[in-house]
């Protein structure tokens, strides 16, 4: 059964299947309207930003570089990348969901490619 995502906040965890899960505040980006405006305008990231569904992003117009997190069906990391402002992610294929952090921020979490995550929705 495909899982119905909604506008709202909740919690990430990272590692969610192992003992010491980092948990991280979550703002789930659902609705068009959400996705589309994104972390644009913004210049902290507090926690993370889950875009789903979504497949690539581009960082025109934001002020402050991020961590992108492609994510399969499964929440399972397929990629994890770096990008400065005023570029565009290539599109990956097998992605359902992107999730976005401040630069660095998810290495400090022990995220990368092969990671499971788990979200938590009020």
């Amino acid at each position: 059964m495909t899982r119905r995502w909604r506008d709202g906040k909740g919690i990430l965890r990272v590692g969610a299947a192992e003992p010491g899960a980092v948990e991280v505040p979550l703002e789930v980006a659902a609705s068009y309207r959400a996705r589309t405006r994104g972390l644009l305008g913004r210049d902290a990231v507090e926690g993370a930003l889950l875009l789903t569904p979504a497949a690539s992003v581009h960082t025109f117009g934001m002020r402050i570089p991020i961590d992108v997190a492609y994510l399969d069906r499964n929440l399972r990391v397929l990629a994890v990348v770096t990008m400065r402002p005023g570029r565009l992610g290539l599109p990956r294929p097998r992605s359902r969901h992107v999730l976005e952090a401040a630069a660095g921020a998810m290495s400090d979490w022990g995220l990368r490619a092969g990671s499971r995550v788990g979200v938590e929705t009020a």
